[in-house]
């Protein structure tokens, strides 16, 4: 019976370690396959409470697969500001927010902020409640749009593929 020498010991180890790192890589790699797709979240802030938003509709951009949620609710102080925070999947694309104001007499008033109009890439905005003494914020829209075209006609316009809404009620 021959003994074993230090190479060969060595080697042994390696094809074992080897062995265990591509069963490892073999696993990881099924289990990232077969996780669930996460859908981006914004974070919104206002009178002290921080609420996660999932989203409202999401599809892709060829409006297949689409998904649907519920509008999240956070109650704001008339003349607070509303934070929103954006995470990477929306401030690196072409976003919109359409802000929903009301006034006493039950007018809607749209207002609608662009990434166009702020710099690249910005994570965070802050969005007044009462930018007029007569109106107050009722509702915040954060868009990610596609140009569409009506067949029909040929008219072009966006139409966003994925939303996340949020209702701001007066506290």
């Amino acid at each position: 019976m021959s003994k074993l020498n230090v190479r060969t010991i060595v080697a042994l180890v390696a094809v074992g370690l080897f062995a265990v790192a591509a069963v490892t890589a073999g696993l990881v790699a099924y289990a990232v396959s077969k996780a669930p797709e996460h859908q981006p979240q914004i974070t919104a802030f206002a009178h002290g409470e921080t609420i996660t938003v999932d989203p409202f509709m999401y599809c892709t951009v060829t409006m297949q697969d689409c998904r649907y949620g519920e509008m999240a609710e956070l109650p704001v102080q008339s003349g607070k500001p509303v934070q929103i925070s954006l995470p990477d999947q929306i401030s690196e694309s072409p976003w919109l927010v359409q802000l929903i104001y009301q006034r006493p007499s039950g007018e809607q008033v749209d207002r609608v902020l662009s990434f166009a109009d702020y710099p690249a890439g910005i994570r965070a905005l802050t969005v007044e409640s009462q930018p007029e003494p007569d109106l107050r914020l009722i509702g915040i829209e954060v868009q990610l749009p596609i140009l569409a075209r009506d067949t029909a006609t040929g008219r072009e316009s966006y139409i966003p593929h994925a939303a996340w809404s949020i209702a701001t009620p007066e506290v």
